[in-house]
């Protein structure tokens, strides 16, 4: 039986009297690359740090490989690996000191793969960790996080400060990472592009509630922008289910909608006389159309 990585339910937290996240339900399974998508204030490093058991939810309840989040083992700390939007380090030690630091907590380190990231990555072992700038600074936090293969692996926003080539590199590392069916990783970033590179499923977060949480491949195969164009003019919207925004020039409609199938498109044909012309978007177009409503 497959061993669910994370699970939600019924998740809610709020600071004081201001409600962060509301009813979150959501599970992750292993082998996956999960990109958590959602505007500034959307509750997503609010939900990643309720799913370690580094925040206490209000209600519902988190556990991560079978244990409360809030009260896990030594044995399942060991398991996984977190990068936070802030890092902090011992500013006097240097590179290799710190790696030697945050190994010795871990009973499985692989040196190898410490070795080829610092050597890619361009980070001197012997340079001080006061010394690096912010982008080497997350570069070290990446390696840290990666040294024990974790087999959840949760990053917060961890390729804000790198350059597009250390971000191939990172995400090269995703991908080996995850290419053991027995790990899974949790991506939160506003870096779209870098989704659709290597995210398997996503998680659009939409004022502190799961608004989609499945496969990649069907969210872009659900929603299209469908355009109609009839012989006469337009001068109503039609009333039409999933449609996240309308557009109407003259005999021309233009439709961004979920749930878009062949036969929709062959119902909307026929019952407004019109021929239908079916576009393909992006993860980033699609973030930007859930969010208009």
């Amino acid at each position: 039986m497959t061993e669910t990585v994370l699970e939600l339910r019924g998740v809610s937290k709020s600071f004081q009297k201001n409600l962060v996240l509301e009813r979150i339900d959501l599970s992750i399974q292993p082998g996956s690359i999960v990109g958590l998508l959602g505007k500034n204030g959307a509750g997503k490093t609010t939900l990643l740090k309720c799913a370690l058991g580094l925040l206490k939810t209000d209600s519902g309840s988190s556990r991560i490989f079978g244990e409360d989040s809030w009260d896990l083992s030594g044995e399942t700390k060991a398991r996984i690996g977190y990068v936070p939007q802030k890092l902090s380090f011992f500013a006097w030690m240097k590179v290799r000191q710190m790696i030697a630091y945050h190994a010795a907590f871990y009973p499985r380190w692989n040196d190898r793969l410490i070795a080829s990231l610092l050597s890619r990555w361009e980070l001197d072992p012997e340079g001080r960790v006061w010394q690096l700038s912010e982008g080497q600074v997350q570069k070290l936090g990446l390696v840290l996080a990666m040294g024990h293969e974790p087999n959840l692996l949760i990053l917060d926003e961890p390729a804000a400060s790198l350059d597009p080539q250390a971000r191939r590199t990172f995400l090269s590392a995703l991908v080996e990472i995850a290419g053991n069916d027995q790990r899974t990783v949790i991506l939160s970033t506003h870096l779209t592009s870098d989704l659709e590179r290597v995210a398997s499923d996503i998680v659009l977060l939409k004022s502190g509630r799961v608004s989609y949480s499945g496969s990649m491949d069907e969210l872009k195969e659900s929603v299209k922008s469908v355009t109609l164009t009839t012989v006469r003019k337009w001068n109503s919207a039609p009333d039409l289910p999933g449609v996240l925004r309308s557009e109407f020039q003259d005999n021309h409609a233009v439709f961004t909608m979920k749930g878009v199938t062949d036969e929709m498109i062959n119902v909307l044909e026929s019952k407004y006389d019109a021929t239908a012309e079916v576009r393909d978007l992006t993860l980033e177009d699609i973030f930007v159309e859930v969010h208009r409503v």
